[in-house]
């Protein structure tokens, strides 16, 4: 079995790791698009956080024939390639037993597997926008629909959507961005000491992967814990009305369109919470989680140039003043 790099060893990129422990506590949250340069640890970062968490009962994973399975199985880590058609994502009538018994039965498709795990698509932004949209609609509901061929079939798919790309080749259209939950923006660290110390942990780990997971095995445990203790809080956090006028404030003051930011803000915020311990959603949790929230969702203005995020700093600071 592949050893996965440990998610606690990756170096900088807080932004992205950030977005993807909070889409760990709350799945609610829609999904994270990460969009930066090549080689910059983008699908390392997920394939570590799916191998990080605790295994889960095999009725809630993803199957691969529609058979029930028992005991416990490791997260659903699913790669959707570019090339995929849309009987391979939701699934399909299996020809085989169609032609070979005169039987009608479900072939499942990526959807299915990737259910009660993670659904991860490289440059989503060269992925088809019919199939993004599907993908889309069943992450927020859940539940895949599929009625072709005679076949009524549903059947729960419940999974984190994370989606990434390079800008350079080709943007997501805005009303598929907005409909993911978070958006980070990673970049090739510029410092010298960061890349060195990414060159040592990268050979140490190919060199012997079993000996450089034990090494990080507690900080893993630790990662493990926080993430655990944060979807154990979640129901519990408060949210105080003080905190919500002022998330709503915010996405007046930067123009955001409709009110799907403000709930992912909301949820965003909570979750960042639950995750630092703390009992009461605070201005702080907002103005941490505002930049993913909301940078995808801001109109181009062409009498301001500054980038999305420092709009919204820029807000931020004008509201905390």
């Amino acid at each position: 079995m592949r050893v996965s790099f440990p998610f606690s060893a990756i170096v900088g990129q807080d932004d992205m790791k950030r977005a993807l422990l909070i889409a760990a506590v709350d799945a609610r949250i829609g999904g994270v698009m990460v969009f930066g340069d090549r080689g910059t640890g983008k699908s390392t970062a997920v394939r570590a956080l799916a191998a990080l968490l605790p295994s889960i009962s095999a009725t809630d994973a993803g199957y691969q024939d529609g058979t029930p399975r028992k005991g416990k199985v490791p997260v659903p880590f699913v790669d959707l390639p570019l090339g995929a058609t849309e009987d391979r994502v939701v699934g399909a009538l299996d020809l085989e037993r169609a032609l070979g018994a005169g039987v009608k039965a479900f072939e499942p498709g990526l959807l299915a597997r990737a259910n009660g795990g993670f659904l991860y698509i490289d440059e989503v932004n060269l992925l088809e926008d019919h199939i993004v949209d599907l993908l889309l609609d069943v992450a927020a509901s859940g539940e895949n629909v599929v009625e072709r061929e005679g076949l009524s079939v549903r059947h729960p798919a419940r999974f984190v959507l994370i989606g990434s790309g390079n800008p350079e080749e080709g943007e997501l259209r805005p009303q598929l961005l907005d409909r993911f939950g978070l958006s980070v923006e990673v970049r090739t660290p510029q410092e010298l000491a960061q890349r060195v110390e990414i060159l040592k942990r990268c050979d140490a780990f190919e060199r012997e992967p079993d000996a450089f997971g034990a090494v990080w095995a507690r900080h893993e445990r630790r990662t493990l814990k926080t993430i655990a203790r944060g979807r154990a809080a979640l129901a519990d956090v408060e949210l105080p009305e003080a905190v919500l006028i002022f998330a709503s404030r915010l996405c007046i003051a930067v123009g955001a369109d409709g009110l799907r930011g403000e709930l992912t803000l909301m949820r965003a915020a909570r979750a960042l919470a639950a995750l630092d311990g703390a009992a009461v959603v605070t201005q702080q949790h907002i103005a941490t989680v505002a930049p993913m929230a909301l940078r995808h969702r801001l109109r181009r203005n062409v009498l301001d140039e500054t980038g999305s995020t420092v709009r919204i700093e820029r807000a931020l600071e004008e509201l905390a003043a």
